[in-house]
């Protein structure tokens, strides 16, 4: 083996922009492309965000307008503005910001004045306009190396800060801004910050109650009993019970989504039990009295501590350096606050107790079937038949497993050219046996009884919970025909039924597969659409071969490995604010309506003029 030099030469110094570009991940976590809600363009958009937010809780600044057009990002606020004689230095310089001096800002989301640097490395464009005491400066960027470093000028227009950037497509290649992904951030903001209204492509986001309108709008099934909304110094709390299976939880920290949780999370579970156990005087299982909850929790922390730079899962175990520890601080808040809302109404403490005994014996009764149940997994062996597993696993969210990936297909052509083409370091495939059951409106006893649906939550892992989920995303792959929609919406339905927290919390995608090949001997073109086909035939040119797919198993490995390779296209299920997931799987899956039927004749005269453009 050639022997390797370590020299003086070996050695390299990267500016700021430079080692972002080359380590964006450290940033600004995974890059992607839009499919998720992680992914990296709206890590982008919510640090331009996150300052505007700030200004607005130091009490600078009501309005916030954000523009998203043809790529282009575009976020105006109307606090104090950036003073400018450090315009340029706010955006481009490491460790250079006014949070850092926490008389400024005390409970602030970004601590490391690193999040616009990175938006500004990381954008082919950026452009940072702060307008302040009738003056306003003006900065352009390229991919981070300042292009135009404008004068401070005279001028009229209302103080504040305006940012304009385009992601850089080097760095995002195929990006997309997914409008609902970008709505669910703007209401969060709105219901964290009651009196905030944002502008959103003209749309207004604004909320006066706060939580208690989040878990409105975010309710999958009918409540137990009216939100209850506690509030207090740096603790916010709503909750509510509905007859949804598992725990549902929405938990911020200074205005951060922590979709991963966290200690303040954590402290609300440990001390909601606690108080309820002592306010009824019963031992009551923690399973019982949190099953079926659906909460928000925001509190806000001196100087947090996250377990990533996206900030999806807070670390800190103190309120504030040497001060109180979280749990201590969430407990004695809900002993206080909690107990007392449920001495002076009796009602609500009825009907929680109700849904606690209910849960009780939902539990019971399913004790002797999830046994046998779980007896018959381990004799099915699951990682022969069913499972064809990876070697990554996503159990404790470590770095590395966000790319865990679990296909769900049916038939043996199709599972078996999947495997075939598959990572086996990263996706597993699971295979039906033709069409599942139709669940709505079953019990949970149901996932136990059936064999594919037992079989498969034993493979996610996610009987009690999604803590123990074993991939990251969960792909329902099926043919784009009738028997393969149908297959989809069963798939959909199960899901939502028994685990909805599992597609709130975005794991659960549909994969697109090509409608046609279209090839002659230089090149080959995959096209998901008419559209597509026929601007690949343009580029062909005459006499093209055309191959249309009907179904996955038509589809060679060495094909498949181009569709969930690096090129995978995928979409989210994503549940909007318009219906709750009940009225939706009412309409689509329950008995046959009116509307229904119309809906699916209007969409089928979508598909037969389809057809007869083919």
């Amino acid at each position: 083996m050639e022997e390797v030099q370590y020299t003086e030469d070996n050695i390299r110094s990267l500016d700021w922009k430079e080692h972002i570009r080359l380590r964006p991940g450290m940033y600004i976590g995974k890059l992607g492309d839009g499919s998720t809600a992680d992914d990296g363009i709206y890590v982008l958009l919510k640090e331009v965000v996150d300052n505007c937010i700030d200004e607005y809780v130091m009490g600078y600044g009501k309005t916030i307008e954000i523009s998203i057009r043809d790529k282009v990002v575009k976020v105006r606020d109307y606090g104090r503005g950036i003073p400018l004689g450090k315009v340029v230095d706010v955006v481009s310089r490491i460790n250079t910001g006014g949070k850092y001096d926490s008389r400024a800002f005390k409970k602030s989301v970004g601590l490391n004045g690193v999040g616009a640097k990175a938006v500004n490395a990381l954008s082919e464009f950026f452009e940072v306009e702060a307008v302040r005491d009738g003056k306003a400066k003006k900065a352009e960027f390229k991919r981070g190396e300042l292009i135009d470093d404008g004068k401070i000028e005279e001028s009229t227009k209302r103080k504040g800060t305006k940012v304009t950037f385009i992601p850089d497509a080097d760095i995002f290649p195929n990006l997309q801004f997914r409008m609902q992904y970008i709505e669910r951030l703007l209401w969060n903001y709105a219901y964290l910050n009651t009196g905030l209204t944002i502008y959103f492509n003209g749309e207004k986001y604004h909320s006066e109650n706060g939580l208690a309108d989040l878990l409105t709008a975010n309710l999958s099934t009918e409540q137990h009993y009216p939100t209850v909304h506690l509030l207090g110094e740096d603790i916010e709390v709503a909750f509510t019970h509905t007859n949804a299976y598992g725990e549902d939880y929405y938990s911020f920290v200074n205005g951060q989504y922590t979709t991963q949780g966290g200690t303040h999370q954590g402290a609300f579970r440990e001390a909601f039990v606690k108080v309820i156990r002592e306010f009824y005087q019963k031992d009551y299982d923690a399973v019982d009295v949190r099953s079926g909850i659906t909460a928000a929790l925001s509190v806000k922390v001196m100087e947090p501590v996250f377990e990533s730079q996206t900030k999806t899962k807070l670390g800190s175990t103190e309120i504030e350096p040497g001060g109180a520890s979280i749990r201590s601080f969430v407990l004695d808040f809900l002993k206080r606050e909690l107990d007392n809302f449920l001495h002076k109404n009796p009602q609500v403490a009825d009907a929680i107790q109700k849904r606690i005994l209910q849960s009780e014996k939902e539990r019971k009764d399913l004790a002797g079937i999830k046994k046998i149940a779980r007896e018959r997994a381990k004799k099915a062996n699951l990682h022969n038949k069913k499972l064809r597993d990876c070697r990554i696993h996503f159990q404790d969210k470590k770095e590395g497993n966000e790319d865990s990936t679990l296909f769900i297909t049916e038939g043996d052509s199709a599972s078996g050219s999947i495997t075939k083409a598959r990572s086996v370091n990263s996706q597993a495939v699971f295979s039906l046996k033709g069409k599942p059951l139709n669940c709505f409106g079953l019990t949970k006893k149901v996932v136990y009884e059936n064999e594919e649906f037992n079989l498969l939550q034993a493979a996610l892992n996610i009987e009690d919970g999604l803590d123990g989920l074993r991939y990251n995303k969960v792909v329902i792959a099926t043919d784009a025909d009738v028997d393969g929609m149908h297959i989809r919406l069963l798939m959909i339905t199960f899901f939502l039924q028994f685990f909805p927290e599992l597609v709130k919390a975005g794991h659960l995608y549909v994969l697109q597969t090509p409608l046609f090949r279209v090839r002659n001997k230089k090149d080959t073109f995959y096209c998901y659409s008419e559209q597509e086909k026929v601007d690949a035939m343009e580029k062909v040119g005459k006499n093209p071969e055309i191959t249309r797919f009907k179904g996955l198993g038509e589809i060679s490995p060495d094909e498949f490995k181009y569709f969930i390779g690096d090129s995978i296209r995928l979409d989210p299920v994503v549940i909007g604010k318009e219906h709750s997931i009940e009225q939706l799987l009412k309409f689509f899956m329950g008995k046959n309506t009116p509307d229904r039927q119309e809906f699916i004749i209007e969409n089928l005269r979508v598909e037969k003029d389809t057809v007869a453009e083919d």
